[in-house]
């Protein structure tokens, strides 16, 4: 087995990586592929989410856990890249040399952005850093009101860019929130709900960039 590894990388603090790593993983793992997070974080929050998940369910789902240094990450995702399917790598909000190793394991770099100018601005140095490391990376927008002004501005700024960016969106619903605290995703929450839709949109197209053949993965 040789499963793929997706990196989730943002200089800016508060983008909702952690969130984004969450329910992506539940949904592969949902759809029975075999799913390992590694928390690269000194923050924690993701293996924070794991042991709650742990504790109230007991079977943690199809999901394996692991935590690394920075400059250990390349050696932990080769090991569980032969054991699962895919590995998804949630990182600090800093972009410095610490990062690299993430960026350089992975087979794809999901750089999430809240709705702001801002939060787009901080997305440079991650893709600066993937370039260097000729490391596929792609923006998601993440806690996006779907009718805000600001919401359009944010994706005509994108698309005028040689930026690329997934079509699909995650809202800016308390459902993920909610989901997180209990150690859940919100496919587990409310499976019928319009969070858990979005999700299972995005790991769609997720999972079709990384097996596209690769003069085409990135296209459109």
């Amino acid at each position: 087995m040789t499963g793929h590894v997706i990196t989730i990388a943002q200089q800016k603090g508060g983008s909702g990586k952690t969130t984004l790593a969450i329910n992506l993983a539940l949904r592969f793992a949902i759809q029975g592929k075999s799913v390992a997070l590694l928390d690269t974080d000194p923050q924690g929050s993701l293996g924070r989410w794991f042991m709650t998940r742990h504790t109230r369910l007991g079977d943690v789902g199809g999901l394996d856990f692991g935590t690394a240094s920075a400059w250990g990450v390349a050696y932990e995702c080769d090991k569980l890249r032969g054991q699962h399917d895919l590995v998804i790598v949630d990182t600090p909000p800093k972009i410095d040399a610490d990062l690299r190793p993430a960026l350089r394991a992975a087979d794809l770099v999901l750089v999430p952005v809240a709705t702001s100018q801002v939060d787009l601005w901080a997305t440079e140095g991650v893709f600066d850093l993937a370039r260097r490391e000729a490391t596929p990376a792609m923006i998601v927008l993440n806690r996006a009101p779907p009718r805000a002004r600001l919401t359009a501005q944010v994706r005509a700024e994108i698309d005028a860019t040689v930026t690329p960016r997934l079509a699909s969106a995650l809202g800016n619903r308390v459902a993920f929130a909610e989901a997180s605290g209990l150690g859940l995703g919100v496919a587990e929450l409310a499976r019928s709900g319009p969070a858990a839709r979005e999700v299972e949109a995005l790991a769609a197209e997720v999972e079709a960039v990384l097996t596209a053949e690769p003069e085409h993965a990135l296209a459109g």
